[in-house]
């Protein structure tokens, strides 16, 4: 067999426990992370990893901080979109605010102070679920980008209404602003959600994670043993948020440079919900594969044309993308409702037994 546990003998705990039990587990996460810090920055081009890259590992964080709260919590959100906003123009202040702090301080702040912000609007979760919860959520984006255009204080009194990534080092390495290098940028933008990647995949495995998925399952009985909803949900919405406000930091300071409300409006918020859905709930691993096809699907939809010799125009072409990527959508949530992430695991079960018969 290709793939099986068999004659891996585990002798302590902490081995049984890991977060990679397996052998070719861990081979394959080792060659892809390898690959991730040092082939892609020398051979990906300049289109590849702005266009494409920087985005799809932005998208990975927020779609991971959703996943938490939707998927392992079972709190519906509709105010990702919103949430990525505060991240963004609480590091643009912070930023302004003190120059010689170090940028990455500055979107761990934001992620803290977005967190906050998930705490208050979080709140109607303790009365109120499903979809009376994703209409309160969607308030909530509604209510931050009124806010954020309102109030002239959040852009500095600038008059076009837009925030500016300022130049910041880190080590004596450009790593925002004009000057920052697409490779330095990507670089940042991967660190930061390998390192939430890893935090959250433990935090699922542990005390937290079983708190979050029995009020998600059952939360009558989960009270019942001893799980309490007050803290449980606050802490889904705390966390999920801020994973949603670094990742809206990245967002202006790694990819866009500079962005005005219009960045985070609602559609955000659906593309973000599309991603867990079509990764896999409850999944870390469905987040990056849900945001790798939300991603690359519109990339490849648009080069199609191109190869197949057709000339059309740009406005028809642009409609036809969007019936035939919404059509993919719906087609794989009905063969597949349980995500990418599900085709992953079945994979991996075939492996199991091959040759054999499954």
């Amino acid at each position: 067999m290709i793939y099986r546990e068999a004659g891996q003998f585990k002798s302590t705990y902490a081995s049984d426990q890991a977060v990679f039990p397996i052998r070719q587990d861990r081979i394959v996460v080792g060659l892809a992370v390898a690959a991730a810090v040092i082939a892609v920055p020398l051979v990906a081009d300049e289109y590849w990893l702005q266009a494409v890259l920087i985005p799809f590992l932005i998208y990975s964080l927020a779609a991971l901080g959703l996943n938490l709260l939707t998927g392992y919590a079972g709190q519906v959100s509709l105010g990702t979109g919103g949430f990525m906003a505060v991240g963004a123009y609480s590091a643009f202040k912070i930023t302004s605010a003190f120059p010689r702090l170090s940028v990455l301080v500055a979107f761990l702040l934001a992620g803290l102070v977005t967190a906050l912000v998930g705490i208050v609007f979080g709140l109607p979760s303790l009365r109120i679920k499903g979809f009376y919860l994703a209409v309160a959520t969607l308030a909530a984006q509604f209510f931050l980008l009124w806010l954020f255009n309102k109030v002239a204080w959040f852009t500095d009194y600038a008059s076009s209404g837009t925030i500016t990534a300022p130049p910041r080092t880190v080590a004596s390495v450009m790593v925002t602003g004009p000057a920052a290098t697409a490779p330095v940028r990507y670089l940042t933008a991967l660190a930061f959600v390998a390192v939430f990647a890893m935090i959250a995949k433990n935090l699922v495995r542990g005390r937290v994670g079983r708190s979050w998925m029995a009020i998600r399952d059952r939360d009558i009985a989960a009270e019942i043993i001893g799980v309490r909803p007050l803290r449980t949900k606050l802490l889904a919405f705390a966390i999920s948020s801020f994973f949603c406000g670094v990742a809206g930091a990245e967002y202006v300071f790694l990819y866009l440079g500079s962005a005005e409300t219009l960045a985070f409006d609602i559609n955000v918020s659906f593309l973000v919900l599309f991603m867990v859905i079509i990764g896999g709930l409850g999944s870390i691993l469905g987040s990056f594969l849900g945001a790798a096809f939300i991603v690359m699907v519109p990339i490849f939809l648009t080069n199609v044309p191109h190869l197949l010799g057709l000339a059309m125009p740009v406005a028809l072409q642009k409609q036809i993308e969007l019936m035939v990527f919404g059509g993919l959508i719906i087609l794989f949530l009905i063969v597949e409702p349980h995500g990418l992430a599900r085709l992953w695991q079945i994979a991996k079960e075939k492996l199991r037994l091959w040759p054999f018969p499954y």
